[in-house]
């Protein structure tokens, strides 16, 4: 295993793999994408998603033996992929990772921000370490990979996908950092798509509701140890492959905001005119079904 670390960890010296543009008609074929956070989860249901559609994908997670498994079936599939490890809350370890990225392709055309931890506790009972951790993981998880990307995506006019959560729209009772950072990219979205409105850059983001995750994933408590992601309703659920085909969408169509789940569309609508009285059915909820927030 150490020999492998060391492989994904260290830019290879080799030439960047030809990517053809003209080949097949596969919506991004000829693209180069990298996905944070895609050993797992969404992150690496989204990097599979692109990957099929004709997309070179690098793929990033902090676990070595995780990215080498996903690597592995991504390879059996005869999807176009390589890996690094890297740590997106430092920034030395960013720019390695893009570093990483260009001598294993040579371009840059599409980042997806995805990496990211959450919590389950409240505020009252909430490490102040454990709120600075995630909020860290969501809002310089962000900045970090996307500042070192950025001379390659401009000069590629290339797409930015930031991947926020439906809770971002109005909070969520126990999920305060969680739902502090992902306000937080979501505004800076809206900032640099002012900011960069004449370069041709795509700047989106996508606003995750309720999705199936993996049976392992851990989210922080309140001293920062980790549990279970807090109970959803099946039926309320997206899978991660329905996720990562509206991520694709929504990349190939250059949206500026996509929210995902009836629930969370139901929710964005509610919270932008009804707030008082969507306030007061979250409430209500609270009581009704306590298993979604504790």
């Amino acid at each position: 295993m150490d020999t492998y670390v060391n492989k994904i960890n260290t830019p290879s010296t080799h030439q960047p793999t030809q990517i053809s543009e003209s080949t097949s008609t596969q919506p991004f074929t000829g693209k180069v994408f990298l996905v944070t956070g895609s050993e797992s989860g969404i992150g690496r249901e989204t990097a599979r998603e692109l990957a099929r559609q004709g997309a070179a994908v690098m793929l990033n997670g902090l676990r070595p033996d995780r990215l080498l498994e996903t690597h592995r079936l991504f390879a059996e599939e005869g999807l176009l992929v390589d890996t690094c490890v890297a740590d997106v809350t430092n920034w030395d370890d960013c720019q390695r990772l893009v570093d990483t990225t260009m001598l294993a392709f040579g371009r840059l055309d599409g980042l997806i921000t995805n990496a990211s931890v959450s919590m389950r506790a409240y505020f009252n009972d909430l490490d102040i370490d454990v709120f600075r951790t995630v909020c860290d993981s969501n809002i310089y998880g962000t900045v970090y990979p996307l500042k070192a990307a950025l001379p390659y995506l401009k000069a590629s006019r290339g797409s930015v996908t930031f991947i926020s959560s439906v809770s971002a729209l109005n909070g969520l009772p126990s999920g305060s950092a969680y739902c502090a950072g992902k306000a937080a990219v979501s505004n800076l979205a809206h900032t640099l798509r002012l900011e960069w409105h004449d370069t041709g850059m795509h700047i989106g983001v996508v606003h995750i509701g309720f999705t199936r995750n993996d049976p392992d994933k851990r989210v922080f408590d309140a001293g920062g140890q980790p549990v279970p992601i807090a109970h959803r309703p099946p039926n309320l659920q997206m899978t991660q492959p329905q996720v990562a085909q509206r991520i694709a969408r929504h990349i190939r169509q250059r949206r500026q905001i996509t929210v995902l789940t009836g629930t969370g569309r139901l929710n964005a609508f509610m919270s932008r005119y009804f707030p008082h009285l969507a306030d007061r059915i979250l409430l209500w909820s609270m009581r009704r079904w306590p298993r979604m927030y504790e």
